[in-house]
Order: C-alpha cells, then structure tokens, then sequence
C-alpha cells in the first residue's frame, strides 16, 4: 500500500469523526432544544418552567445527594438512620476482618443517652467464661424450643427482599445457630432451605395461611406446623417504623409465585390491613395466641411496638384470671426508630416509643405482674452493633433481633431503594439483573461471621463488667449519658420491680449492684 493510499484513508477517518461528531452535538442540540420547549410550556414543574433544562438536574442532584452525603461530606458517626461508623463496623464483621481501631475514640461520650459500661477492677478471664445459656420458649407447649442464640434475624419477607437475600439469609444463619423470622409475607422454600430454626409471623393479612376471604385457615396453619424448622409462631400486631400501618408491597414485586405463597392476586399492590380484623381487644389476642399454639403445638407470641402501654395491665390482668398457661410464651418488641421497606413519614418519624424508653418499661411491667419468667422477651430495633445488644441484655430482653444488620452484612449501601425495584445491591429487588450481584454463598457466610464477631463482642462488655456470659449482664453494669460530665446507672434510671401479692402492684427495691 502506497502513501497516497494511506493518507486517502486517513482522510476519509477524519471526515467520517468528523461527521459523527457533527452528528453527536448536533442530536445532542436537538435534544436540549426539545427539552427546553417541553420544560418552558409545561405547567406542573414550577423550577423547570423557569429554569428549563437546567431545572431538570435538581432531581437528579437530590438523588445523587443521598451518595454524596454518605461517601464524601457525612462525619463517620452523623449520618442517619445508620452512620459509617456503624456500617463499617457490621461490614468488617461480616468479612471476619480486623475490627480494632487505633489512636483513640471518634465518638462523642458526653451526648445524652450515650451509653457507658462500667467495668469491673477484676475481669472475667476466657478460662472463666462460659458458654452463652440456652433458654427454653414455650414451656406448656407441646414442643417447646430451646436456644442459646442472643442475636436472631427480625421479620422480612420473601417480597420485600429478594430470592439471593432470603437464601443466603437461610444459610448463614443455619451455620450460625440463631434463628430467622419469615416476616409476613409467608413461608417460602428458599426459607427451609438453609435448615434454618424458623419463625413463621402471622401478619394482619395472614399471608400463607390464610383463606380466600382473609380469615385464618387451619389447614393451612397446621401444614406450616408440619415444617420441623418452624420452631415458634409470631402473630405481628404492628411494627416500629409503621405502627398503626398494614404492610406494603408494591405490585412491581408481587410475582406470580410471591402471590402463590401469600395467597394473593399476582402484580397487584399487597396492603394488609392494620390490624387483625379478629383482635379487638387483649382478651381477642389471648384467644388467638391460645388457638394458634393449640393447632401447632409450638411457642407463639406477638410482636408490637409500644405506644399507649395502659393495655398492658389489662392483658397482664387477664392472664392472671385466666392462668399462666394462657400467657403468650413470648413478646417480640419493637422499636419507633426500626426499619421497614415503605411506610408514610408521618408514622416513620412520628409514631411510637423508641427501644430505650420501651424496654424498660415492659420488663418492668412483666416483673410486677410476676410473668417475667413465663414471658420472654425479644428486643428489635435498630441494634447492630455490640453496644445495643449488651444495652438490651443489661435492661432484661432475653433474645436480640435484627433485620437491617443482615441486610448490611449482605452488602447494603443503605441506598434508601428498598421501597422500589431498583436496589443496587440486589437485596430488595426481584429484578434479575441486579440480583446477580448477590452471591449465595459468598453472602451466607458474611452471615455467619456477622453473628459469630458480634456475639463474641458482646462477650468481650460482658467480660469487662465481671460476668462469665452475656445473659448475665443487669442493669448496673451501665450507665446512661445525661448531660456533659454526668451519667447515671441504668438500675438507678430504671429500678427494678418485684411481684407482690396478687400480682396487682409491684413495688421498686433497691440497686442490686456494686
């Protein structure tokens, strides 16, 4: 080939880049002026009627400000409703990495409500620890459960996060030993099939056990009995971040086989009620715990977040009438501040007590009606890290839950998306190409090392404060920030109460610790 060829080609390129490039801008001019005319006529977008097409980038920086905050601006312990910190501290966990940290403490010990250890001159040595004790639910049952597990994965359903998410959910904790809710949304395969103890939550809508009118149907509930995994049965009467809401799934994720195990119309929006149509009172949920536990023979409770706790009295009153055998074997309580896929602001921000004011006042409440030892308690919300859980420990919960520590230990980004189908870590997605990014295997065992590192951690307070395992922490091993320079100690914030007489009233003692 002869230079004047080669430089023929050359210049034929060129010409052709330079056509293209005309092209390019040119489509690219075509397109802002089509832009700028919709944008100047349109009536609804006031910013983009006076701005056009560079009004339009507001949405996009609003989005975009979500990340930016996160990775860029956000102080390691600012950020809400998890800040770095926090997150980084579940992700190393879940990667069996490194969690020491070096030079000195980031956090603020002065905020109120902080919350301080106090440990002891003489700590437990690990050749004096012992292993975390195992607690029976459900003693009247017919086949009651036992478990040392202290931290447990909270209610989600198969919809709401995704097939990848509840496998490897149902895996890591079967390797763990702890166990894992269903949420309401039913009894799926992918549930059963990491050999996971499971709880099976009976919501308002009674999703998989429910007829066609939405009435609970025996059958049903006995066929879920059948599963041995399924070790307790939760009927939910609400949830902290939309107490006074039924649950929302948008129609983009009721799949035709979601729709199957809920026993609902495919690719319509699923809103159960909110509220149980058949409780109406505490004798009602009595009746239904009573039902429930007689058909499948298993532990049963109810999960609330708690608000107005006169009612309490009330239900604690008519278990006393009644017997203790009719009490609920456990009461899972959550938290103002806990999570959830969508719910309105108003009772997102607004509605409930949050865990540290609720807590207390439960146990308090089963001490003085003398059912703490009948009644156990699972504490939720909001706690992912070791500090919550040693907090709860020490307040008197029996068990933790969490949903948003696995979903961090899955790899959330904390994207905000999980009310539509677009998270891109695939968790709560059921688009095909964005849950490829989430392997099984790979996300079990994050699962795994997030429970095994946290507990250890736990083990770590509970050894500082001089007990030989976390089931016996109280309430005077911590201390609660109340101004700069002061703090006080949980069992002086919060005395314990003892049953009297006719477990009517109880009566305040004395600190039991040092």
């Amino acid at each position: 080939m002869d230079s004047g060829t080669i430089s023929d080609l050359l210049l034929t390129g060129l010409e052709l880049m330079s056509v293209l490039f005309i092209f390019a801008v040119g489509s690219v001019l075509l397109v802002v002026i089509v832009m700028f005319v919709i944008d100047i006529t349109q009536t609804r977008h006031a910013i983009r009627r006076n701005y056009p097409v560079i009004g339009r980038f507001r949405a996009l920086f609003e989005k975009l400000g979500i990340f930016f905050r996160q990775y860029f601006f956000a102080m390691d312990r600012e950020e809400l409703p998890f800040n770095r910190s926090e997150r980084d501290w579940v992700y190393l966990a879940a990667k069996d990495g490194n969690n020491t940290r070096a030079f000195g403490s980031t956090k603020d010990l002065s905020v109120p409500g902080t919350v301080l250890f106090v440990n002891c001159p003489f700590p437990t040595l690990d050749r004096d620890a012992v292993a975390t004790r195992r607690i029976t639910i459900g003693p009247h049952c017919e086949k009651p459960y036992s478990t040392d597990s202290l931290l447990n994965i909270s209610a989600m359903s198969y919809g709401a996060i995704s097939r990848p998410a509840i496998l490897a959910l149902s895996q890591g904790a079967g390797r763990a030993g702890c166990w894992m809710n269903t949420g309401e949304g039913g009894l799926s395969p992918y549930h059963l099939r990491g050999g996971a103890d499971l709880v099976f939550q009976i919501g308002t809508a009674k999703y998989g056990v429910r007829d066609r009118q939405g009435n609970l149907d025996v059958s049903k509930l006995q066929a879920i009995a059948g599963h041995p995994q399924v070790r307790m049965f939760e009927i939910k009467l609400s949830q902290g971040a939309k107490p006074g809401k039924g649950g929302i799934l948008p129609a983009v994720k009721v799949t035709e086989e979601i729709a199957e195990i809920r026993g609902i119309p495919a690719h319509e929006d699923s809103i159960s009620p909110n509220r149980h149509p058949d409780i109406d009172s505490a004798d009602d949920l009595l009746d239904m715990i009573h039902k429930v536990r007689l058909i499948t023979g298993k532990p049963t409770g109810f999960k609330m977040v708690l608000g107005a706790y006169g009612w309490l009295d009330v239900l604690f009153r008519a278990i006393g009438k009644r017997g203790i055998e009719s009490a609920p074997d456990f009461i899972t309580l959550d938290s103002a501040d806990g999570g959830t896929g969508a719910a309105p602001m108003s009772l997102l921000d607004d509605v409930g007590l949050p865990l540290r004011e609720s807590l207390p006042l439960l146990i308090d409440k089963l001490n003085e009606y003398g059912l703490r030892e009948r009644i156990k308690v699972i504490a939720s919300g909001k706690m992912i890290t070791p500090t919550e859980v040693a907090w709860a420990l020490c307040m008197g919960t029996d068990f933790v839950a969490s949903a948003r520590g696995f979903m961090f230990a899955l790899g959330c980004i904390q994207a905000l998306q999980c009310n539509k189908n677009t998270c891109p870590t695939g968790i709560t997605t059921h688009d095909p190409r964005l849950q490829k990014g989430l392997d099984v295997t790979n996300k079990a065992a994050r699962v795994a090392s997030y429970v095994k590192n946290l507990k250890h951690e736990v083990g770590v307070i509970a050894h500082a404060c001089g007990v030989a395992e976390p089931r016996q922490l109280q309430r005077f091993h911590a201390r609660i920030v109340t101004g700069p320079g002061r703090s006080m100690a949980l069992d002086e914030l919060y005395p314990d109460v003892r049953p009297v007489a006719g477990h009517e009233t109880g009566k305040r003692v004395d600190r039991a610790g040092p």
